[in-house]
């Protein structure tokens, strides 16, 4: 039994190794290459799991050698557009001016309310809002809304908006990130001050905290009763 839990701390930690080297995908977003790949070394790695005479190596060297290759492919399909044509596929345009292009459709084995699902999931619900529709090589549907059905964007008002970024963490459970901290601009100093504006006197005491590109803290303390909830949060721009 230790035996068989080493080898299967080895071969995970090995899988995980080469699902890391081959680069950070969601399942979603997999080219077909790339699907059968993780397919491949997951039979790979229960091989040795399951069957204890098999030698380990059996399945290190197959899983090293198929990493590598799919790692030479992705390289080959940044440098080449016939080898990405043949690994990944093009995309299809699927609704062209409005319309369904039946023959595209047939070609891909897709119907109608595989269609209408895929609109539903991107937030559309009425076929005659779509204007353009593209079935990406990942399987996913790409749609541009007729002109008068797309959101509402700040040029058409003439609104010139300030510099935005994403917030920054700068508390996660308890803990100062010392790195976000400083990218911020700020120090502890000015943290532990910040907090004290909202009667929060340690760190230890915060949930999650965050600063905004307009240097807005966002706060929230951690529950003192798990069954209670968390407090309500602390926005300095409320």
């Amino acid at each position: 039994m230790l035996l068989l839990a080493i080898r299967t701390i080895i071969l995970y930690a090995i899988t995980m190794i080469a699902m890391k080297a081959m680069g950070k995908r969601q399942l979603g977003q997999l080219q077909p290459f790339e699907l059968v790949v993780i397919l491949v070394i997951s039979d790979l790695a229960t091989l040795s799991m399951q069957n204890s005479g098999v030698p380990i190596v059996n399945s290190i060297i197959p899983i090293a050698t198929i990493t590598v290759l799919q790692i030479s492919i992705a390289i080959l399909n940044l440098k080449s557009e016939k080898v990405r044509r043949v690994s990944c596929g093009t995309p299809s345009v699927v609704i062209k001016n409005g319309e369904i292009l039946e023959g595209e459709m047939r070609r891909l084995r897709m119907n109608v309310n595989d269609l209408l699902e895929q609109m539903r999931s991107k937030g559309f619900f009425d076929i005659s809002e779509v204007e353009y529709a593209v079935m990406e090589t990942n399987g996913q549907l790409s749609i541009m809304p007729r002109a008068e059905k797309r959101p509402l964007q700040p040029n058409d008002l003439n609104l010139d908006l300030d510099y935005e970024r994403p917030a920054i963490t700068l508390i996660l459970d308890g803990k100062v990130n010392e790195r976000h901290l400083q990218e911020s601009g700020f120090n502890e100093n000015w943290l532990k001050k910040a907090l004290a504006k909202h009667n929060i006197k340690k760190t230890e005491d915060v949930f999650f905290a965050s600063i905004d590109a307009r240097g807005h803290l966002f706060c929230q303390l951690k529950a003192k009763e798990p069954e209670q909830g968390s407090p309500r949060p602390i926005r300095e721009d409320e």
